[in-house]
């Protein structure tokens, strides 16, 4: 099994392995969870997060929109590091060629907005 390798990102758009996608993801090194919903849209929840626990990163990258709009409260920030988890905070557009860089070398998840 290889790990998923993003080849490219713009507004709205990210291709995986060749495959394009058009709505939020979480990338694990087992593979793609597409269509990933928030309960607030541009705030992230420990809620929202459980998909991407379940993988149990060593880093999490959180693809924070291209223009940064989705926050990351403190609180929730805060619980996934006193889990032990790395967390990178990035608007989209670094975020998926971070995720790229660290990907062979730590257990890394990464949960994206593509838009705003």
């Amino acid at each position: 099994m290889t790990i998923p390798y993003i080849s490219r990102y713009h507004f709205g758009e990210i291709e995986i392995d060749g495959q394009a996608y058009t709505k939020d993801l979480i990338i694990t090194p087992e593979g793609v969870v597409p269509n990933w919903w928030r309960e607030s849209g541009h705030e992230l929840s420990e809620i929202d997060l459980q998909s991407a626990m379940e993988a149990q990163p060593e880093v999490l990258v959180i693809g924070q929109g291209r223009y940064g709009r989705m926050a990351v409260p403190a609180e929730v920030r805060r619980k996934l590091e006193q889990a032990g988890i790395r967390v990178i905070t990035e608007p989209t557009h670094q975020a998926w060629q971070t995720y790229n860089q660290l990907r062979e070398h730590k257990r890394t998840v990464a949960v994206l907005h593509l838009t705003c």
